[in-house]
C-alpha cells in the first residue's frame, strides 16, 4: 500500500457507499458526507399501513460486483444478504392477449417460442441474439469494465488497434449498429423483440438509438439471473453501510456539500453547506456528474462542458399501491406492453411527452416476500418511463390525469379491479425524482446512452482535468443500474487508490 489517504465521499447513494467501503479496505480514511437524513440514495424504502415499497430499484442483476466489494475487506456477501433467485425473471403481457415468461433456460424459452409461431426461426434468431449478447458481455468485460472509461481513446490501445484479434472484437461489438436495429435482424415476431428491447430501459434509452454494444445486458442477466434481496433492495445499502461501518467510515447525514475545494489543479477537499471545510487528499462525487461540474467546480476549473454534449436520460412516474389483494397470474417482475412500441418510443425521446399508451412495470415483491404487505395483499410498485422534465411541463397538473391512463390500462389488460383495491397510495413524478435525488431534469438514469458510436461512453470514473477527483454513479462510467452504479464506485475506490501508489 502505497500513501494513506483521507478521502471524501460525497453522496451515499449505492456508487458512494461503495467506494466509501473499498477505500476503507484497503486502509483509507474516508468522511462520506451526504445531505439526506439516510443512506443509499434512490434505494430508499417507503412504509404506509402496513405496506413496505422499495422506492426506487426493484432489479438486482450480478450479484458478482457486490461480491467482488465485500471481497476487498474479506467478508462473504451472504453473510449480510439473503439474496432469492427468480425465475421466471420478468412476465411479459402483451396488447393481443399474449403472456410471454422471460426465463434463464434457452430451452424453455424455445418451447414458448413454438406455441407464439410456427416458424423455427424465432427460437433460431433469440439463440443468435443470445450469442451475440454472450459475446458483446465478454468484451464488456474486457474493455470497459473494473477501469475509468471515458471514451474510446480509454478503452483501447491504439498501438494494438490494428491487431487481427483486436479488430475482430471491434466487428463484434457492432460499433456503428443500433440496438433496436440488430434485434430486429435477429427477431421478427414484434413481441419478443419488444421483450428484448426492454434490456435497454435499464438505462433508460430508446433501443432505436442506443448502440447494439448495450445487448450484452441480456446475457448478464440470463446468466447470473436476477436476484432479490430479502427485505428488498433497500437491503443492499443496509449491508453496504453496515460494512463501512465496520471499516471505520464516518458519516456526516443531512450534511450537504457546497464546493468541491481545488487548488493548484486538484482536488484538496470539500466545503459544507454549513460552511465547514474538510480537508482531503482525493475526492469521488456521487452527485450526477453534470450537476458535479455545474454546482459543486467553479466552470474554469474544468473542460466538461466543452468535452461532449450530454442529454438526460429518461425519467418516470412511479407509484405505490398498498392493495388488499393478490394478483397471482402476476410474477414478481412484470412488464404490461405498449400496443405499439415505436410510437410509445418516439413519445418519450423524440416529442418530449407522455406516451399515450405506455408500457407499466410492474413489482409484486409478495410472490417471494410475504413480509411487505398485510396478508392476502400486495405492495404494487408501479413505474412507467415518461421523459426527462421539459420546459414548460408542470407534474402537479399532469399527475392525475396520467394517473387514470396508468390505472386504466392496468385494469383493462389484466386486473379489472385494482382502482377499488387500493388501500394507500404514493407517488413519485419527475419533478419529485428532480427534487428528491438531486437528478438532472428529473432523469432516472443518469445520462441518456443515445448514440452508435458515444452511446456506451459515459463520464470517466478519473476526473482528466483535476487530479485526485474522481466520479461514481449512474452518470458516470459504467452508467445506471444497480450493478454498474456500484461497479462505478469501486472503480473511483480503485482509481484514488492506485493514484496514490
Amino acid at each position: 500500500m502505497g500513501k494513506r489517504l483521507t478521502a471524501a465521499v460525497i453522496g451515499g447513494g449505492l456508487a458512494g457507499l461503495s467506494a466509501a467501503c473499498t477505500l476503507a479496505a484497503r486502509g483509507h480514511q474516508v468522511d462520506l458526507f451526504e445531505r439526506n437524513s439516510w443512506l443509499g440514495g434512490k434505494a430508499a424504502q417507503l412504509e404506509l399501513q402496513g405496506f413496505r415499497f422499495d422506492m426506487g430499484p426493484t432489479i438486482l442483476l450480478m450479484p458478482s460486483v457486490l461480491k467482488r466489494i465485500f471481497s476487498e475487506a474479506g467478508r462473504n456477501l451472504s453473510d449480510y444478504l439473503d439474496l432469492r433467485r427468480l425465475d421466471p425473471q420478468w412476465r411479459c403481457f402483451f396488447s393481443d392477449g399474449t403472456v410471454l415468461d422471460l426465463r434463464e433456460d434457452a430451452g424453455e424459452m424455445n418451447r414458448q417460442f413454438q406455441g407464439l409461431s410456427a416458424d423455427s426461426a424465432l427460437a433460431a434468431g433469440y439463440g443468435k441474439l443470445l450469442a451475440s449478447s454472450a459475446r458483446m458481455s465478454k468484451l464488456s468485460e474486457k474493455y470497459f469494465f473494473w477501469k475509468s472509461v471515458g471514451s474510446i481513446r480509454d478503452t483501447f490501445d491504439l498501438k494494438g488497434t490494428f491487431q487481427p484479434s483486436v479488430l475482430k472484437d471491434l466487428r463484434d461489438m457492432k460499433i456503428g449498429h443500433a440496438l433496436g436495429g440488430v434485434v430486429r435482424k435477429n427477431i421478427a415476431d414484434p413481441r419478443v423483440a419488444q421483450m428484448v428491447d426492454h434490456f435497454t430501459q435499464y438505462v433508460g434509452s430508446a433501443p432505436a438509438l442506443s448502440p447494439a454494444v448495450l445487448l450484452g445486458i441480456a446475457d448478464m442477466q440470463l446468466t447470473e439471473g436476477i436476484w432479490y434481496p430479502m427485505g428488498g433492495t433497500r437491503a443492499v445499502p443496509a449491508a453496504l453501510e453496515r460494512l463501512a461501518t465496520e471499516l471505520g467510515v464516518n458519516f456526516h447525514l443531512g450534511c450537504g456539500v457546497e464546493k468541491i475545494q481545488v487548488s493548484g489543479g486538484r482536488a484538496t477537499g470539500v466545503l459544507t453547506q454549513a460552511g465547514q471545510s474538510f480537508s482531503a487528499d482525493a475526492v469521488v462525487s456521487n452527485c450526477d456528474t453534470v450537476l458535479s461540474h455545474r454546482e459543486l467546480l467553479e466552470p474554469q476549473a474544468t473542460r466538461f462542458a466543452s468535452r461532449r454534449k450530454y442529454e438526460p436520460a429518461c425519467s418516470g412516474v412511479v407509484m405505490y399501491l398498498g392493495l388488499s389483494r393478490r394478483y397471482e397470474h402476476l410474477a414478481h417482475h412484470d412488464f404490461v406492453f405498449s400496443k405499439d412500441a415505436e410510437a410509445e418510443f418516439h413519445d418519450i425521446y423524440k416529442l418530449g411527452r407522455p406516451a399515450a399508451d405506455p408500457t407499466c412495470y410492474l413489482c409484486c415483491p409478495s410472490k417471494t416476500d410475504p413480509s411487505v404487505a398485510p396478508p392476502g395483499g400486495e405492495a404494487l410498485y408501479i413505474l412507467v418511463h415518461t421523459p426527462y422534465i421539459r420546459a414548460g411541463q408542470n407534474w402537479a397538473s399532469m399527475f392525475p390525469e396520467y394517473r387514470k391512463t396508468i390505472l386504466q390500462k392496468l385494469s383493462q389488460a389484466l386486473m379489472d379491479d385494482v382502482e377499488g383495491r387500493i388501500v394507500c397510495e404514493d407517488h413519485l413524478t419527475p419533478a419529485d425524482i428532480r427534487d428528491r435525488y438531486r437528478a438532472w431534469h428529473g432523469a432516472i438514469y443518469g445520462l441518456a446512452s443515445h448514440g452508435r458510436f458515444n452511446g456506451a461512453f459515459k463520464p470517466a470514473n478519473r476526473s482528466p482535468d483535476i487530479r485526485g477527483l474522481y466520479f461514481a454513479g449512474g452518470s458516470a462510467h459504467p452508467g445506471p443500474g444497480m450493478p454498474m452504479v456500484l461497479m462505478s464506485g469501486w472503480i473511483a475506490g480503485d482509481c484514488a487508490h492506485q493514484d496514490a501508489a
